[in-house]
């Protein structure tokens, strides 16, 4: 008998080619037994009952003409009709019994399944595969069953009845409608696979590019405990972990995310009547990683062997076996939202003086709606909807599509950056937060809120319509510019978002960015905790919760913030500066007030390099460079270079680069450079013997017009003197970038003025500087600016360049 006259085809038997007999789910669980069973990837056994199958089974109880005919006659937009033309679709096909020659084949099926895994009735899960489904250009994602544990022959004929009547849920006849596909023209195929016990253990998805941003370098993991269901349906808020391909590639452990979800419940195997159970997840699982950090890279070489084989970016489900510790691949999908994207103007969303925020969540796109909230616990509440509204509820229904269609922005309590909210959301590229715990009880129904999906990874939903702008930029449109520029980039959450921009790398990244928003803790409060408060102690315990210790919460916080970004932007050069807080910024972290001097005048005080060498902050520092020297040595980041803060002295430079050395940072070791901030009249006036010390200088001219001008940048009486324009800070950076290039260093300037000023754009490019470094959204502007001034002009002296006095 022929492949395709046997009702029964086994998953090692099937192949690409075969989708039309057995849908896309089950064809590419062929492949991958096919052609990557033999490099490791494992999947568990099985075989699919062939969509002729289901045919046969509507044909032979006469039930296919008056199913079409109902569906045929259904108009999509009256859900009354739809609920109940549905129902009465699903019975009969539930209720018809399987052709008889097909229920033996399916049964003799099983039985062999069970005998391969020495069971006399194994369990296993069945599930839907539609044949206009897991196709490039059409996910299904959803829109059908599955049924997990299924165990003996009478519940395996009950469960792939079930099944095939799946293909007419409501979702799926929408879904159908919407896209173009005729009812009679998308069969079910039915896959029976061997379950794998993660009910025990762990279960998710991996996709291989970044969802938000669908940036390809890297492959985002959710997990969760228990059975994987919780996750694909937006039962939990799932870990989250992102990991670099390139890095992987050669051997390094790139982990550059790691967020751990609340993870409240999970589904295991019932002893009830119901063959899964949802159950409570006790507080210490809830705090850690559901998925190790080995499993999680082992994973990721697989989908990226899979993305490899399949030639389009992947979206996978994986199970860890609880009993044997084996990781198995269960499905695999080409993934349908970025993948078949074109290319498109950029669209960047800036909120313009937010008030604080309600709620926060996971964000989706990177867009900001505004709308009144409408509450809906249960399908009953869609009735009051109206278009325009922002949906707020526990997690949303894959029946509720036709509604989320004509939404301003969806929040929802549960759920990751994988389940149902996600995925239709993107689709519909409307802004969505998700995982917010308590939104539902936080938001009033009818109250006017902003959801903004613009501010990175961690979505906002402010009170009120707040005023916001929208930007438009057409990449391929942008000119060239003379000069290299690069990003100011202070947040990680917003690093894939900002990798798509045409820019040469980032000139700057601020670690105290990380270590104020991310980890909250003064440095040396970790190192001696017993010079705290005992109310800190207890706080500081209760962050650090899930660490092997607190020191190595706050190292491994920072290593993987700052390597978020270096994987961002990847080959491009990532220039990370040191910490530069004031003292009184310090002594506002979680016990800084322990640590820190009172100061008249901070600005100019216990800052930047005079820190890292004084026994009042070394051993802080210390965690700092440990933090950067796993960025470069042990995730593989060699992108990175470092830059020092402040350098008041030549001396003051030679302390903190012994210290640096000592922490395993010795410049020019696996290619290191280390870089200064060129911001103190003393580091213009021995720029040349700096540059001895140093691989490069940045400008930094905010601090240096201050220290040139003798004004306090934060004073609001002195304002209109402060002035980076000032002729004399202009003669100050050419000095520094002429000797900086007598002496073979590369110079750039990452302060303001270039980002607000054409003029002084252009005058930096005058003095052939190495690169200019601004803030996002100024870059297509900045971009722009260089690209019109005419080669004269940029080559004029910089004294002949119009400069404004003070």
């Amino acid at each position: 008998m022929s492949v395709g006259d046997r009702s029964i085809l086994w998953f090692r038997e099937i192949e690409k080619a075969h989708l039309p007999q057995v849908g896309g789910k089950n064809a590419n669980l062929g492949e991958l037994l096919h052609h990557l069973a033999t490099s490791g990837v494992r999947v568990p056994d099985g075989f699919a009952l062939t969509a002729d199958s289901f045919r046969e089974h509507l044909r032979a109880a006469g039930i296919d003409e008056r199913i079409y005919a109902a569906l045929d006659s259904l108009d999509p937009r009256d859900m009354a009709a739809l609920a109940r033309i549905g129902e009465e679709v699903r019975t009969l096909v539930r209720e018809a019994p399987l052709p008889a020659s097909i229920e033996a084949q399916l049964i003799a099926a099983y039985e062999k399944l069970s005998a391969i895994y020495g069971e006399p009735a194994t369990d296993v899960a069945v599930r839907s595969s539609a044949t206009a489904e897991d196709l490039p250009d059409a996910s299904f994602a959803g829109q059908q069953e599955s049924y997990l544990d299924v165990r003996g022959p009478a519940a395996l004929a009950v469960a792939v009845r079930n099944c095939m009547a799946s293909l007419f849920t409501d979702r799926a006849i929408i879904y159908r409608l919407e896209r173009g596909f005729a009812h009679r023209a998308v069969a079910l195929s039915v896959g029976i696979q061997k379950m794998v016990r993660s009910d025990l253990a762990s279960a998710g998805v991996a996709f291989t590019l970044e969802t938000e941003s669908g940036c390809r370098d890297v492959v985002e993991i959710n997990a969760s405990w228990g059975l994987g269901e919780t996750v694909v349906k937006g039962h939990v808020n799932p870990d989250d972990i992102v990991i670099h391909k390139a890095t992987l590639a050669r051997g390094y452990r790139p982990i550059v995310r790691r967020e751990i979800g609340d993870k409240a419940v999970k589904l295991i195997y019932s002893t009830g009547a119901e063959s899964t159970q949802l159950v409570d997840v006790p507080e210490a699982d809830r705090r850690r990683c559901s998925i190790s950090d080995d499993d999680a890279l082992q994973l990721a070489r697989w989908a990226i062997a899979i993305e490899r084989q399949f030639g389009t970016p992947m979206d996978i489900e994986w199970a860890k076996d609880g009993r044997s510790g084996e990781m198995f691949i269960v499905q695999a999908r080409p993934e349908t939202v970025h993948a078949r994207r074109v290319a498109r103007p950029l669209e960047i969303f800036h909120l313009e003086k937010p008030p604080a925020v309600k709620v926060t969540g996971k964000s989706i796109g990177s867009s900001i709606a505004t709308g009144p909230v409408r509450i809906i616990l249960s399908r009953e509440d869609l009735g009051s909807f109206q278009d325009g509204d922002v949906i707020v509820a526990p997690m949303t229904d894959p029946d509720w599509e036709p509604v989320l269609a004509r939404s301003a922005a969806v929040i929802t309590d549960q759920g990751g950056r994988t389940c149902h909210a996600a995925i239709v959301s993107r689709e519909l590229g409307i802004p969505c937060v998700i995982g917010t715990i308590d939104a539902t009880r936080v938001l009033q129904a009818g109250e006017v809120v902003t959801v903004s999906c613009a501010e990175g990874t961690e979505g906002h939903v402010y009170a009120g319509a707040v005023p916001f702008t929208r930007e438009l930029i057409v990449l391929s449109s942008l000119p060239t510019s003379p000069v290299p520029v690069m990003l100011n980039v202070a947040n990680p959450l917003a690093a894939f978002q900002l990798a798509a921009l045409p820019s040469a790398g980032v000139g700057l990244a601020r670690i105290e960015f990380i270590i104020a928003s991310q980890i909250g803790i003064h440095p040396m409060a970790l190192v001696h905790p017993e010079r705290l408060a005992s109310y800190d102690q207890v706080a500081i315990r209760s962050k650090a919760c899930g660490s092997a210790s607190p020191k190595e919460y706050f190292i491994d916080t920072l290593a993987r913030g700052v390597g978020q970004i270096a994987a961002a932007f990847y080959p491009r050069p990532v220039i990370v500066r040191f910490s530069d807080f004031k003292s009184n910024e310090y002594a506002n972290l979680l016990g800084g007030a322990s640590f820190e001097p009172v100061e008249n005048n901070p600005m100019i005080g216990f800052r930047g390099a005079s820190r890292y060498y004084d026994p009042r902050y070394k051993e802080g520092f210390a965690l700092e460079c440990e933090a950067m020297r796993r960025v470069r040595s042990e995730m593989g980041f060699t992108n990175v270079k470092l830059m020092i803060p402040f350098c008041r002295t030549l001396t003051e430079a030679d302390r903190v680069l012994a210290e640096l050395a000592a922490a395993g940072l010795r410049r020019g070791t696996h290619g290191l450079e280390i870089w200064m901030m060129c911001e103190i009249p003393n580091n213009v006036l021995l720029a040349r013997e700096f540059a001895a010390d140093f691989d490069g200088f940045s400008i930094g001219s905010n601090d240096l017009t201050q220290l040139i001008l003798g004004v306090d940048r934060d004073s609001e009486l002195l304002a209109h003197v402060f002035d980076e324009d000032d002729p004399g800070v202009r003669r100050a950076i050419a000095e520094v970038v002429r000797v900086a290039h007598e002496c073979g260093r590369r110079v750039g300037l990452c302060g303001q003025a270039p980002s607000d000023r054409p003029a002084f754009a252009a005058f930096l490019a005058s003095l052939d500087i190495d690169s200019i470094s601004v803030t996002p959204d100024a870059l297509a502007n900045v971009i722009r600016t260089l690209a019109s001034y005419s080669d004269a002009q940029m080559s004029q002296p910089p004294e002949t360049i119009s400069a404004r006095g003070a």
